[in-house]
């Protein structure tokens, strides 16, 4: 099996395996008690949110709130943000978002919430004025991810933060950072965001745990209610065993990411070169220089991409077209609707994407099979 669908989720990694063993087995206490049991997952969890701190660039281990994956952390920065203190504030975002900011934006907006969606150019760029050009006083966040999930571009978040405040110092600006934090500086200081999701299982942790970085001073209105375990931000009994597992993938990922980002990109390059050479009228969407070296988001004219998905299958490659999230029916993709394309190129058009176990040799290799299929589809 040839896997190139490590975006939509990647292979755990042995460090997480090891560190989530023993929360697994005998340390199995819920760290809500006061037992020694439960002091010791208590104990392994903030130490857990001091580690992850450290490696986002937080002032204080308080502002890492766990949740249960990326798309409740997104829940909780736009919902949380735009419905704290009882108000309906206005929401600022681009159509190009994961189905976790875009649909919790509606829900907010059947809530009274304005919601206005700052289009972007037909590589997926949005621009820092324009987003700064749609906020004003009723403004409670703005959401733009760090690197879309399909197509791979980049955004200018830092520079998108400091357009925004210069408008409306009051709003809170998120970003989505789960498929940029394995090869991406993804870190406080860097995006200059008050708010900064995670997933876990995008960097080689388990699935099901996520995280969400909240600035100091910023308020949110919980989306999960109950007890108030997560410092009062979430509610339900922490999931220890997730939780250290993802820290543990975090470190490595953060340890290997130049050597991630340089050998990677030398094997998605090679890919598209390869590709190219035996597929002339190949195109690549998204941005040519500002794309997450992991992603080849490419169109196959005249071949739809569920045929083309479906014999690559067969022939044991996995890709995807469209996020992980649409992929169980392929429809037209909303983030290249936003960048254009018209529903045939969109519709021809196909995700692959690497992981930390691909080398450089891998790049090639794959281009040949999946050439392969192409030129076997188009007899």
């Amino acid at each position: 099996m040839r896997y190139l669908d490590h975006a939509a989720t990647t292979v755990l990694r042995p460090q997480a395996r090891d560190a989530m063993a023993p929360f697994l087995d005998d340390a199995f206490g819920n760290p809500s008690g006061l037992h020694g049991v439960a002091q010791r997952a208590k104990n392994a969890l903030e130490e857990a949110r001091e580690r992850a701190a450290a490696l986002l660039g937080a002032d204080r281990p308080l502002e890492i709130v766990f949740t249960g994956g990326g798309t409740e952390a997104d829940n909780l920065a736009v919902a949380g943000a735009a419905l704290a203190n009882g108000r309906r504030g206005g929401i600022v975002t681009t159509p190009i978002e994961h189905e976790a900011v875009l649909e919790t934006a509606a829900f907010c907006g059947r809530l009274g919430c304005s919601v206005e969606y700052v289009g972007v150019d037909a590589v997926g760029t949005v621009d820092p004025v324009a987003v700064a050009g749609a906020v004003d006083e009723s403004t409670a966040v703005v959401s733009v991810m760090a690197a879309n999930n399909e197509v791979g571009t980049i955004q200018p978040v830092a520079a998108i933060a400091s357009a925004v405040r210069d408008v409306n110092p009051s709003t809170v600006v998120h970003s989505d950072a789960v498929q940029a934090f394995i090869s991406e500086d993804v870190t406080v200081p860097v995006m200059g965001c008050d708010l900064i999701a995670l997933a876990s299982h995008k960097v080689g942790g388990p699935k099901g745990v996520g995280l969400l970085y909240v600035r100091n001073g910023v308020e949110l209105e919980p989306v999960i209610h109950g007890g108030g375990q997560e410092i009062g931000r979430r509610s339900g009994t922490h999931n220890v065993a997730g939780i250290v597992g993802m820290v543990a993938a975090m470190e490595v990922t953060v340890a290997d990411r130049t050597a991630f980002r340089d050998r990677i990109g030398v094997a998605r390059d090679s890919f598209e070169e390869a590709l190219r050479a035996e597929i002339p009228d190949l195109e690549v969407n998204g941005d040519p220089q500002r794309r997450l070296v992991q992603h080849s988001h490419v169109r196959f004219p005249g071949i739809s991409a569920e045929t083309l998905l479906v014999r690559l299958d067969q022939a044991g490659v996995a890709a995807a077209a469209g996020s992980a999230c649409q992929s169980g029916a392929i429809e037209v993709s909303h983030v290249l609707d936003a960048m254009g394309f018209d529903e045939t190129r969109a519709g021809e058009s196909v995700r692959f994407s690497f992981g930390w176990v691909d080398d450089v040799a891998d790049g090639s290799a794959a281009a040949k099979e999946v050439a392969a299929v192409v030129h076997e589809v188009r007899r």
